[in-house]
């Protein structure tokens, strides 16, 4: 008898105080691939100024304008909910992966040196646009 008011007690308890659960951050998949293609098409043309010999602030302010334009123009509802500083870990992913070893950067620290770099730049180049917005 003891038992089934011990079990009733625990019972009523958690009813009516559940333990906290925790939730993880889903994301939606389309803002990823979004988010793919215009890392993608930010570090080709990154890269190919780069290769054609421009220094490292005109390449990087010629890409985020260009990439810029595709994207204001661009139609998908997805847009919004890029956040910058996902979209910037991605493009530096990127851009350290496709051609970072051609002007020095490789590895965590490469990737770290390029974000930071890109979000200056970025700051300067559009301060009244956001990519994704």
């Amino acid at each position: 008898m003891l038992k089934f008011f011990l079990v009733l007690f625990f019972f009523v308890f958690f009813l009516f105080n559940p333990p906290i659960g925790l939730a993880f951050d889903t994301s939606d998949p389309s803002v990823s691939l979004l988010q793919n293609r215009i890392s993608n098409n930010f570090s080709r043309k990154y890269c190919k100024a780069i290769k054609n010999g421009f220094s490292k602030d005109e390449a990087m302010k010629s890409a985020i304008v260009k990439t810029e334009n595709i994207i204001s123009f661009s139609y998908n509802p997805q847009k919004k909910w890029i956040e910058k500083d996902d979209l910037a870990n991605q493009i530096s992913l990127q851009v350290v992966n496709d051609c970072g070893w051609s002007f020095g950067l490789m590895g965590k620290n490469g990737v770290d040196y390029f974000k930071s770099y890109f979000l200056e730049i970025y700051e300067k180049t559009t301060p009244d646009k956001n990519f994704s917005r």
